[in-house]
């Protein structure tokens, strides 16, 4: 006897909206039961870590500057892997980004003026791409796998981030401390009130609407569909796989890049060894759990930002580590994939031959929905 994943003929449209829901009421339950085990009341321990991001307006300001990097990249990702293409080092791309924009305010900081802030912004993005560019080269051609490529790629930025901030633009009145010097006036992001929302909230709001227009009402965004669900259908449509790779990574990549910048002209103010608690990774849960569409990234974002500030909560009220509060994001990408197989599996007990429970014919379909072959009770196929 074995479990078989058997493909559904048809999927239902309700329990892929309801999905999401799903693996966040399964993510807090299963919470409930880890925190339990740790002797730590679990209702007061869902409060604190899903609730108490949302009770104050300090709270609710840091929630959208957690999203906003989350929004930017996973609404990138989502076209990606909609495309069937995994870029997987949004991280790196965000770090390039980051570099690419401040070397404004590290190499030219007399230039502080209205268009300084934008250049930023530009270069920002353009690093991103720029990096996000050599996976796509290379997956076009010499069919690397975009996968590996693009999570090495993260590494090699972080180092590069590192030599940068520890060597040549390092601050050289920060008492040796590996920082660049700190940003100031036309080089930081405005900021909404007395807040630390900044604008980089209304660049992501904005690239949700536009990127959904893009997918929902273009003939780009059919392509890039077309491409993930039926690659061979789209080739003999005229599509072209390799400009959809070059398309979905500088998007993505460009996204990413400008998370990366709003983040150090934004809430870090300065180049420094780390400037992003993984958001390039963590998007990757958006992107899932917005369903693979940029307006479900914003929903996924802000859900994302609540297990960030949960957590942060949960270590000083709790006195639980790090990685306990980082276990809620790997069970709820866990439960998102789960939901997601089987909405479009089903699960199905398969007997050996002479083995089933009742004589007669039986249907053995494998992984994936190959064509179904017929047996007797005794093996022999027709």
């Amino acid at each position: 006897m074995r479990l078989v994943l058997e493909k559904r003929p048809e999927r239902s449209r309700a329990m892929q909206v309801a999905s999401p829901l799903f693996a966040v009421a399964l993510t807090i339950l299963f919470g409930s039961i880890l925190f339990a085990a740790r002797g730590i009341d679990p209702l007061h321990a869902i409060y604190v870590y899903f609730v108490g991001p949302l009770t104050t307006l300090w709270s609710v300001e840091e929630l959208i500057v957690k999203a906003t990097p989350l929004v930017l990249i996973g609404a990138g990702l989502a076209i990606c892997f909609r495309a069937d293409l995994w870029n997987i080092g949004a991280e790196g791309q965000l770090i390039a980004g980051a570099l690419a924009g401040a070397t404004i305010p590290i190499l030219a900081p007399q230039w502080d003026s209205a268009l300084a802030i934008p250049a930023m912004m530009l270069l920002g993005m353009l690093g991103g791409m720029a990096w996000a560019g050599v996976p796509a080269l290379l997956r076009n051609r010499f069919g690397a796998n975009e996968i590996l490529t693009s999570l090495m790629l993260v590494y090699v930025a972080r180092y590069l981030l590192d030599w940068l901030v520890r060597g040549p633009w390092r601050d050289p009145q920060g008492f040796n401390f590996p920082k660049s010097i700190s940003f100031n006036d036309w080089h930081l992001l405005a900021t909404f009130g007395d807040g630390r929302v900044h604008l980089g909230a209304v660049f992501a709001v904005i690239a949700v609407a536009v990127l959904y227009i893009f997918m929902s009402r273009t003939l780009k965004g059919f392509e890039i569909r077309a491409t993930g669900e039926a690659p061979r259908a789209s080739g003999f449509g005229g599509f072209s796989q390799s400009g959809t790779t070059w398309l979905c990574f500088g998007l993505s990549g460009a996204l990413a890049g400008l998370a990366g910048i709003c983040e150090v002209a934004g809430p870090v103010g300065q180049l420094q060894p780390t400037i992003s608690p993984g958001y390039g990774f963590t998007a990757i849960i958006v992107a899932f759990l917005g369903r693979l569409n940029p307006l479900g990234a914003l929903f996924g974002g802000l859900v994302l930002a609540i297990c960030y500030l949960g957590g942060e909560a949960a270590q000083v009220e709790l006195s639980i580590s790090e990685k306990t509060a980082q276990v809620f994001q790997g069970m709820l990408l866990f439960f998102i994939l789960t939901c997601d197989t089987l909405i479009r599996c089903r699960v199905r007990l398969e007997w050996a031959a002479g083995t089933s429970p009742r004589p007669g014919r039986r249907l053995s379909m494998g992984l994936g929905g190959t064509t179904p072959r017929t047996a007797d009770a005794g093996g022999s196929a027709q």
